[in-house]
């Protein structure tokens, strides 16, 4: 099987995604479950490959595109439906995303981009942004959807 060009080190319920079965991604997650929300609507996390962002399998410089959108959350009940759909960060947070960008620099191709996505509901971005020695050509930085930011890297 030929690797994908683009790997999602966090997907999640693929919620970004137009086409959630694109078949140039790669999808991967540590999490694999099925639940339903406290709305009804049924939550499926179901990666094709079950990876922690901290220690990818892959070998370096293999995807031309990666996207990194990791828990954003510190603190959420273990069993709210947040907790559920997004993740929750452990307590060696900041280890783990700095494990998590120094992963998706080492998996990403020379000249390649990473799209990061980080929700500044708990963690301000600055904070996030510390964690990795590259800096961000450019992104979407709003107040709006709840201080959602889109970075966007590339690695030379």
């Amino acid at each position: 099987m030929t690797t994908p060009p683009v790997l999602d080190a966090c997907c999640g319920s693929r919620m970004m995604w137009f086409n959630k079965q694109n078949e140039l991604a790669l999808f991967a997650d540590k999490r694999k479950e099925k639940a339903i929300l406290c709305d009804g609507r049924a939550l499926e996390i179901n990666p094709d490959i079950q990876m922690d962002f901290t220690k990818m399998p892959f070998p370096d410089n293999t995807f031309h595109h990666v996207v990194f959108d990791p828990p954003h959350l510190e603190h959420a009940g273990a069993k709210s439906w947040i907790a559920q759909k997004y993740g929750v960060l452990g307590q060696s947070w900041q280890d783990d995303l700095r494990m998590g960008f120094e992963e998706c620099f080492r998996v990403l191709k020379p000249n390649g981009t990473l799209v990061f996505k980080w929700s500044e509901v708990q963690i301000k971005v600055k904070d996030i942004l510390a964690l990795t020695p590259y800096k961000p050509l450019y992104g979407h930085t709003t107040n709006k959807h709840r201080g959602t930011h889109w970075f966007t890297f590339i690695k030379s």
